[in-house]
C-alpha cells in the first residue's frame, strides 16, 4: 500500500509540473529529423563519415536525447539500445571489475568504449569505466555495432561506443546537481576561460555518492541466511576533477589536451563494510589537426593513463579478510592519420594511419589465515600465508588504410578496409609463494601474433528515404590481463591466471535497411558473429596444481583456456517518429540467439553445453519511449523496458524471469540559463531479478526518485 501511494504522489507530481508550467511558455515542435541527419557526422568510424552513410547499423545519442532519459547513469542509458546487455543494476553497485558492456551477446569485454577517442576500458581488465563521464558532462554518443577492428584492433568485436564530451566554448559556466532515493546525490561545476582568440581552457570537477539500495540478494538461490554480519549496503563515492584546453596553433592546426584525476571507493553486492575496493586514476591525452590543404589533413593523438586498484577479498565463515589486491597498471598509445577525399574520380576518400599502444600491469596479492573465532571481531586480518605475484606487458602496434568510393553508375557506396595489428606479451614474473616456503614459478616465453582485420561495407541508395546495407568482417580481441596476470583466491575456490593465452578471433556480417522521411526513421539490421579460441573456464588437474599455484590451490581449482567457440545471431530494430508537434516516440527491438558451438579440451562439457542460450544473455529485449512536449519548456518522457527470460548459468539450473520496467522523467525550463528536471526510474516499484551470470541472483533497481537542475552562467 505505501509502495502504492509513493507511486500515486509521483504521478501527480509529474502532472503538476506539466500543468503548471503550460502557462509560461509556448509550444514548439520537434526538431526536423531529416535535416538533423543531412549534418550529423559519426566522429568514431575515423573519417567523419555521415550518419545516412554508414554501412554498420549506428545510432547517435544527441545531448537532448540523453536529457530526456529517466536513467542517471550513461550505462543505464546505453542498455535501453538495441542489442546492448547491461542489466538493472547500475555500475556503481557492481565491483569496479565487473562494469562490463555485452553488445550482440559476443560477452564482456569486446565492446570498444571511447570518452573523446581515448580508451575507457580498464587497461587491466578490459571493463569499462563508465564513473569517468558523468552525464552533465556528456554531449553525445555515438555506437556503431559490429566488428570495428579495422578502425581500432583489439577489443573491436562487438562494437565501438564513442562518449563525445560537451566542446569548450567562451567563458561560460555550469553547475548541476541531483539529489535522490538511498542517498544518492550529485553536484558538478564547470568554467571556461578564453584566455586568447586562439586559446580556450575548461576545468571542471563532479563528486557522485550513494547508499546503494540492497547489501545481497535474498531471493533464491540466496537466501537471508547468506547475510553475515559485517554486510553492508553496496555504497560508493566518486570524484572526477579534469582541466581540458583547445588551442589554434596556426590558422590551419587546431590542437587539444585532456587532464584528469578520478577516484572511485565502492561496496559492491555482498560486500562487507571494513573491506571497501578503491580505484585511482590519472588520464592525460592530447592531438592535433593540420589541413594540408582543402582536400587533405592529418591528425596525431596521444594517451596515457595510470590506475592503482585496491581491493580485498572476505571469507563469509566468521567474516574476515582472506586477501589483499594490489594492481598498479598503466596504457600509453599513440596515432598518425593522413586523410585525402577526392574528387570526379574513382575514389572520393582515402585514409592511412598507424597506431601503437603499450598496456602493463602487476598483480600482488597477499594471501592471510583467519584470525581465529575469538578475534575476528577485533581483527579482520590474521598472519600472511602466501602470496602470488605476476606481472606483464602487452604491445600492440597497427597499420590501416581504407578507400571509399561512390559509383556513378548505379547509386552504391563502397567502403573497403583494412587492418594489420601486431601483437606481443611479455610475462616475466609469475609465481606463488607460500611464506617461508620457495617460489612455485612459471617460466613464460614471449607471444607474438598478427592479426588481419578487414571490413568491406556496401550502401545502396534506392531513395531518398530508402537504404539497404550490408557489412562483412574480421575482428580479434588479446587476452586481458587479467586472465594473463591476475590469480585470485584460494583452495578450491582458487582461479589462477594462464600467462600462455591467445587472441580470441570473429568473423561476422550483417544485413540491414534504414527507412528516413521528415519525422523520423526505422533501421532493421540481421547479424551474425563467430567467435573462435575463445575464452573460458576450465578445472585444473592435480599435475597442473603442482605445478603451477601449490600451496595456495587445492583440488577443484580453476584457470582460464582458449578452449571455446560461440556464435550469436539475432535481429536489430531501431525507429523514431514525431508524431505531431507535440509527441514524439522512440521504439527498440532486440532478439538474439547466443550459443556454444563447441567445447574441447579440459572445459567441463555439462557444465557448457553446447546449442542452449549462454548465461546472461536474454532472447528478447525491447524499450519504448513517449515523450510529450506539452510546451516549448517542458517535456514529459515515459519509458518502458521488457527483458525476456534468461538464464543465470549456460547449464540452465538458474533461470531469470522476464520482466517489463517503467519509467518517467519531466523536463522544465525556469529561464533560458536554468532548467529543473524530475526522473523516476521503476516507477511501480516493481520487485525482480535482473539478468546476469553467476550463482547469486541480483535484485533490479528498485523505485528510485531523483531531483535535478543545472544553472549556466
Amino acid at each position: 500500500m505505501y509502495t502504492k501511494k509513493i507511486s500515486a504522489c509521483i504521478v501527480m507530481l509529474l502532472a503538476s509540473i506539466v500543468i503548471s508550467a503550460q502557462s509560461q511558455a509556448q509550444f514548439a515542435p520537434p526538431p526536423n529529423y531529416d535535416q538533423k541527419l543531412a549534418d550529423m557526422v559519426v566522429t568514431a568510424t575515423k573519417s567523419g563519415t555521415l550518419l545516412r552513410d554508414m554501412t554498420q547499423n549506428t545510432t547517435v545519442l544527441t545531448k537532448e536525447e540523453l536529457e530526456i532519459s529517466p536513467d542517471q547513469t550513461i550505462d543505464q542509458v546505453l542498455k535501453n539500445q538495441s542489442s546492448v546487455f547491461l542489466n538493472d543494476q547500475p555500475f556503481y553497485e557492481k565491483d569496479p571489475t565487473g562494469q562490463s558492456i555485452n553488445v550482440r551477446g559476443l560477452g564482456n569485454a569486446r565492446t570498444l568504449v571511447l570518452i573523446d577517442g581515448v580508451p575507457a576500458n580498464d587497461a587491466m581488465y578490459g571493463t569499462v569505466q563508465w564513473n569517468l563521464v558523468p552525464m552533465s558532462a556528456i554531449q553525445d554518443v555515438e555506437f556503431i555495432r559490429g566488428g570495428v577492428s579495422s578502425l581500432y584492433g583489439n577489443m573491436g568485436m562487438g562494437g565501438v561506443i564513442n562518449i563525445t564530451t560537451k566542446p569548450i566554448s567562451e567563458n561560460k559556466g555550469e553547475i548541476s546537481g541531483s539529489i535522490g532515493s538511498y542517498a544518492t546525490g550529485t553536484v558538478a561545476v564547470s568554467k571556461e576561460l578564453a584566455m586568447s582568440d586562439s586559446f580556450k581552457l575548461r576545468a571542471s570537477a563532479d563528486y557522485f555518492s550513494t547508499e546503494g539500495y540492497q547489501n545481497i540478494a535474498t531471493i533464491s538461490p540466496s537466501s537471508r541466511s547468506a547475510l553475515k554480519t559485517g554486510m553492508g549496503n553496496e555504497s560508493a563515492e566518486n570524484a572526477n576533477y579534469r582541466l581540458q584546453g583547445s588551442a589554434k596553433l596556426s590558422p590551419d592546426t587546431d590542437s587539444f589536451f585532456n587532464l584528469g584525476l578520478h577516484s572511485m571507493s565502492n561496496l559492491p553486492t555482498g560486500g562487507y563494510s571494513f573491506a571497501r575496493k578503491s580505484t585511482n586514476e590519472m588520464t592525460l591525452s592530447g592531438g592535433s589537426t593540420t589541413r594540408l590543404n582543402s582536400s587533405e589533413q592529418v591528425q596525431v593523438n596521444a594517451y596515457y593513463e595510470n590506475t592503482t586498484l585496491q581491493q580485498q577479498n572476505v571469507s563469509s565463515s566468521n567474516p574476515y579478510i582472506n586477501a589483499t589486491f594490489h594492481n598498479p597498471y598503466y596504457q600509453v598509445g599513440g596515432s598518425g592519420q593522413y586523410t585525402k577525399n577526392l574528387q570526379d574520380q574513382a575514389i572520393d576518400q582515402v585514409i592511412m594511419s598507424v597506431d601503437a599502444k603499450q598496456l602493463s600491469a602487476s598483480n600482488f596479492q597477499n594471501n592471510y589465515a583467519s584470525p581465529g573465532a575469538a578475534n575476528y571481531q577485533t581483527s579482520k586480518l590474521g598472519a600472511l600465508t602466501s602470496q602470488v605475484v605476476a606481472q606483464g606487458t602487452q604491445n600492440f602496434a597497427g597499420l590501416l588504410g581504407q578507400v571509399k568510393s561512390n559509383l556513378n553508375a548505379i547509386p552504391l557506396q563502397v567502403t573497403l578496409s583494412a587492418r594489420v595489428d601486431n601483437w606481443t606479451s611479455q610475462i616475466p614474473t609469475n609465481y606463488t609463494q607460500a611464506v617461508g616456503g620457495a617460489q612455485v614459478s612459471t617460466a613464460v616465453p614471449n607471444q607474438s601474433k598478427t592479426k588481419l582485420s578487414p571490413n568491406l561495407g556496401l550502401l545502396y541508395r534506392a531513395s531518398k528515404e530508402l537504404d539497404f546495407r550490408a557489412a562483412a568482417y574480421q575482428a580479434f580481441h588479446a587476452p586481458g590481463l587479467n586472465n594473463s596476470i591476475r590469480s585470485y583466491g584460494s583452495g578450491s575456490s582458487y582461479v589462477g591466471n594462464n600467462p600462455f593465452l591467445t587472441p580470441e578471433n570473429m568473423t561476422g556480417y550483417e544485413i540491414g535497411s534504414d527507412y528516413r522521411w521528415k519525422s523520423g526513421f526505422i533501421q532493421v539490421t540481421g547479424f551474425n558473429a563467430n567467435v573462435t579460441n575463445a575464452i573460458a573456464t576450465y578445472t585444473l588437474s592435480s599435475s597442473q596444481i603442482a605445478s603451477t599455484c601449490s600451496p595456495v590451490c587445492s583440488s577443484g581449482a580453476k584457470s582460464y583456456s582458449n578452449d571455446q567457440s560461440l556464435r550469436s545471431t539475432g535481429l536489430e530494430m531501431q525507429a523514431h517518429w514525431d508524431v505531431s508537434s507535440k509527441w514524439a516516440t522512440d521504439l527498440s527491438y532486440t532478439l538474439t540467439k547466443a550459443v556454444l558451438t563447441s567445447t574441447y579440451g579440459a572445459i567441463d562439457t555439462a557444465l557448457n553445453p553446447t546449442g542452449v542460450q549462454i548465461a546472461g544473455t536474454p532472447r528478447n529485449m525491447a524499450s519504448a519511449n513517449i515523450t510529450y512536449y506539452s510546451i516549448s519548456k517542458t517535456s514529459l518522457t515515459t519509458s518502458v523496458r521488457y527483458i525476456g527470460n534468461s538464464w543465470y548459468d549456460t547449464a540452465h539450473t538458474l533461470p531469470i524471469p522476464a520482466y517489463a520496467v517503467l519509467g518517467a522523467r519531466v523536463n522544465h525550463e525556469l529561464t533560458p540559463n536554468t532548467s529543473v528536471y524530475l526522473s523516476a526510474v521503476n516507477l511501480l516499484n516493481r520487485n525482480y531479478i535482473t539478468f546476469g551470470s553467476g550463482s547469486q541472483y541480483i535484485a533490479g533497481q528498485p523505485q528510485t526518485i531523483t531531483v535535478g537542475a543545472r544553472i549556466i552562467f
